[in-house]
């Protein structure tokens, strides 16, 4: 990454330099030549949020490794920051799905670049986060128990993320699918889970993501999956949310106002079915202040069915998606759910950020955002 101070003409020298050494610099045969060189104002990275729990007892210098009186931190939110020198007027927020880490926002699985890259050279602003209890966030003064399948090494899970996220039916993917077809993107798309370190607590997550929106200031939220029940809580939680788009959010909860929580369609293996849960009125009708855009892919199912269980889970999901917009638009809001095949872009998978036409998908994004006045 580059940066200024009117030293441009040796950072372009910079730039040619570390790209002869891709090994060292991460420098892609996949990035088009006629890029243009990503110019930094500022970056950095700070926690967020957070609570300290302290244990009886008293500390002693003979027993140092001891608990007694020591105080354990955790429960805060990483967050890796990059300002380029001419922002837009809001900044962008990148809350990851479930079992991930910001590292959804960054390269792509093939070595592209990924919405980071893409959205600070189109001179916006981007904040990513490691939600609370994973990743660069990992501590956690909850321990992460057994329920969660994703809280556990090792992972035997490959097979099982390869149909949830739609690449296809393992191993062979889907005839259009845009996830990059080859054994090393497969490889890095494996890679780039990330197990909790502590109990998974969507309320914790959107206390911490409601604050960085307090530090930060006005800025839009841009989730994925299990992302998006954090987002619609951190909406309740701050006035600095402008506006929220979220790629094929579920996985956790959607929300709804108290006495008008809607039943899902039922799946063929029960515990893959969407999810809803209830919230006052009053901070339901906060969603209603904000233009809201969910985006989902390709190869949803029509009906139920027990042979693409990815295919059946987002089925449910996609429909619940449709029943929450439906709600917010009732009380007066502007929530719109697009689905791609339906405006012609076809084959995108549950990571639509890093499928091959993840290009095509910021354009997408862009002209909502130049639409709702929030660039």
């Amino acid at each position: 990454m580059l940066f200024t101070h009117n030293l441009r003409s040796a950072l372009l020298f910079l730039s040619g330099l570390f790209c002869m050494f891709p090994l060292i610099s991460g420098c892609s045969a996949n990035i088009e030549p006629d890029e243009k060189p990503i110019i930094l104002k500022t970056q950095g990275s700070f926690a967020i949020g957070g609570t300290t729990v302290t244990h009886d007892g008293t500390f002693s210098n003979e027993n140092f490794l001891d608990p007694k009186g020591q105080t354990a931190y955790g429960d805060h939110a990483y967050v890796f920051y990059q300002i380029p020198l001419k922002p837009h007027k809001y900044p962008l927020i990148f809350q990851h799905g479930g079992a991930q880490s910001k590292r959804t926002w960054e390269s792509t699985v093939d070595g592209r670049d990924g919405f980071q890259n893409i959205f600070l050279r189109k001179n916006y602003a981007v904040y990513l986060i490691d939600q609370p209890r994973i990743g660069e966030a990992g501590l956690s003064t909850q321990p992460a128990g057994t329920t969660n399948p994703y809280a556990q090494n090792p992972l035997y899970a490959d097979k099982t993320l390869y149909t949830l996220c739609r690449i296809g039916d393992f191993p062979n993917q889907f005839a259009n699918s845009q996830f990059p077809r080859t054994e090393e993107a497969l490889n890095q798309f494996q890679r780039s889970w990330t197990p909790y370190t502590g109990e998974l607590d969507d309320d914790v997550s959107s206390n911490a993501l409601a604050l960085l929106f307090d530090k930060v200031g006005p800025a839009v939220l841009v989730s994925h999956s299990m992302g998006g029940s954090v987002g619609w809580l951190t909406a309740t939680k701050t006035d600095n949310v402008k506006a929220i788009v979220a790629f094929e959010p579920g996985g956790s909860p959607f929300i709804f106002p108290e006495n008008e929580v809607p039943e899902a369609a039922p799946t063929a293996y029960p515990p893959i079915a969407a999810q809803a849960r209830a919230v006052p009125l009053a901070d339901f009708l906060r969603l209603t202040k904000i233009p809201i855009v969910l985006y989902y892919g390709d190869n949803i199912a029509d009906k139920m069915t027990k042979e693409h269980i990815g295919m059946d889970k987002w089925r449910s999901e996609f429909d619940m998606a449709k029943k929450f917009a439906a709600a917010v638009n009732r009380h007066g809001g502007n929530a719109a759910v697009i689905h791609l095949p339906e405006i012609g872009i076809y084959g995108n998978t549950h990571f639509l950020m890093s499928d091959l036409n993840n290009k095509e998908i910021a354009e997408l994004m862009e002209k909502w955002l130049h639409d709702n006045k929030l660039n």
